[in-house]
């Protein structure tokens, strides 16, 4: 049998209150949806098809990737309907495995498993035994145990009611049978859709196997249909992304106050502060430790570099036994070699800081290449803008930059040069040379300063 993933993401979720579809609000700093396609990609299905309905061209707006089939729902008729527009795209020999849009916690092995239970002559639902199970649909057994259907919540009596196993919605079904048995689902219900739920007790009906899969982490099953679900949601992936990085070696000051809105590589004692957020792609070398309240996002750090508190850096590539911050900005394009220093209240962007070096405070280095060993004094400024185009300034190894000085690009400082502090240098500067430039200094004998005039 072949394998297709349908994503039934068409709901407008009147709930959220929001002009948004639903399914691109976001949970860790991504669209839910792209996480349920993300652990669909993760089963290598023959295909993926997403059914899309309220913002169609938003919906797909947010989910990179050629490997999508978007079918259109255009009237919310009920999740029977939605999977019925997906039948077009495959054929009899496939096995549908359904999904939601707003359930982004589900995991790759547990649908794994639930398909397992399912082949060209059975279904298979994926359930969970919930102590609150109020508002889901109830999987209702007979005396031997096997299923007999599925009652939705609203349309269930006082005894249904009782029942704590609960349909998830999740199910894998063969398309051939769903094929023929669609046009037997009616809408004689409360909400007056056709219900992908009743299968089961049609499939019960013609003696097709019908198999449970039962979870035990009622968390992977959770719905968002309003921003109270959404932000219960958030905070359950948080606690899983910051378990992994435990596991995976990091100290976590506070787990509750970190949050990762991508991927997070970490290495052996890295450890990590309060109120941190890492965004997209980032990677921690052993022993890096990240202070309080910085924010990075598609870095790499090496190893036993620290990162004090209140900084940002934004694709940036950090060497090791770097020292940066506090309130430090690296945008993106910056490379850091070993043992270089970005100190507090520096900013940087597009520019290589050689091995060794030092940029200690209150400075701008932006479009610049720094050799080793170079000090850059407090104030300093490459001035790589001229207002129509970028220009590069170019650092020689050992170079001394003194404070308060202007670097006006395109130029060249030689290695060994010194440059005097306060200085504007618009012209390359010598090896080991001492440049600057000043103005006469003199002093007005007797001046007083203006006094305010007294009020009438």
């Amino acid at each position: 049998m072949k394998l297709s993933v349908v994503i039934l993401a068409a709901g407008k979720g009147t709930r959220m209150r929001s002009n948004l579809p639903k399914v691109v609000h976001p949970v860790a700093g991504r669209p839910m949806l792209s996480h349920v396609v993300d652990t669909a990609r993760s089963l290598k299905p023959d295909s993926i098809i997403v059914v899309h309905g309220y913002g169609g061209d938003t919906v797909k707006a947010v989910v990179d990737g050629d490997d999508i089939i978007w079918v259109e729902q255009a009237e919310q008729l009920g999740t029977g309907h939605a999977l019925a527009q997906a039948l077009a795209s495959v054929d009899d020999h496939t096995t549908l495995l359904v999904l939601y849009g707003d359930v982004p916690l589900i995991q790759a092995q547990t649908l794994k498993q639930l398909l397992r239970f399912c082949d060209d002559r059975s279904i298979a639902l994926l359930s969970c035994e919930l102590q609150d199970p109020d508002g889901y649909g109830r999987i209702i057994r007979d005396a031997d145990d096997q299923v007999l259907a599925i009652v939705e919540h609203k349309d269930a009596s006082l005894e249904q009611l009782a029942v704590g196993e609960i349909n998830t919605g999740i199910m894998a079904i063969p398309a051939r049978y769903f094929r023929s048995t669609y046009a037997r689902i009616d809408a004689a219900n409360a909400q007056q859709e056709y219900y992908l739920t009743d299968i089961i007790a049609l499939a019960v009906a013609d003696g097709v196997p019908v198999y449970a899969s039962v979870i035990d982490d009622e968390e992977e099953i959770l719905g968002v249909n309003d921003r109270v679900q959404l932000a219960t949601v958030e905070r359950y992936y948080q606690e899983r992304a910051a378990w992994r990085a435990m596991i995976d070696g990091a100290t976590l000051v506070d787990p509750s106050r970190v949050d990762i809105r991508g991927s997070l590589s970490v290495g052996r004692d890295a450890v990590i502060d309060i109120n941190v957020i890492f965004e997209g792609e980032v990677s921690l070398a052993d022993g890096v430790h990240i202070g309080a309240n910085c924010i990075i996002k598609d870095s790499i750090i090496g190893s036993h570099s620290h990162v004090d508190s209140h900084s940002v850096l934004d694709n940036s590539i950090i060497g090791e036994d770097c020292h940066i911050g506090p309130f430090a900005r690296l945008r993106p394009g910056t490379v850091l070699k070993n043992k270089a220093k970005i100190g507090n209240f520096v900013e940087t962007k597009n520019a290589e800081i050689g091995a060794g070096s030092k940029v200690n405070h209150l400075s701008y280095v932006g479009d610049a290449e720094l050799g080793s060993e170079v000090n850059v004094g407090a104030g300093t400024i490459t001035c790589n803008y001229d207002g129509a185009n970028k220009h590069k300034t170019i650092i020689g190894d050992n170079a001394f930059i003194g404070s308060n000085t202007a670097l006006v690009a395109p130029l060249t400082i030689g290695k060994d040069a010194t440059i005097g502090a306060g200085s504007t240098i618009n012209k390359d500067a010598p090896e080991g040379e001492l440049t600057l430039t000043r103005a006469k200094q003199s002093t007005l004998r007797g001046w007083q300063r203006p006094l305010k005039k007294k009020q009438k």
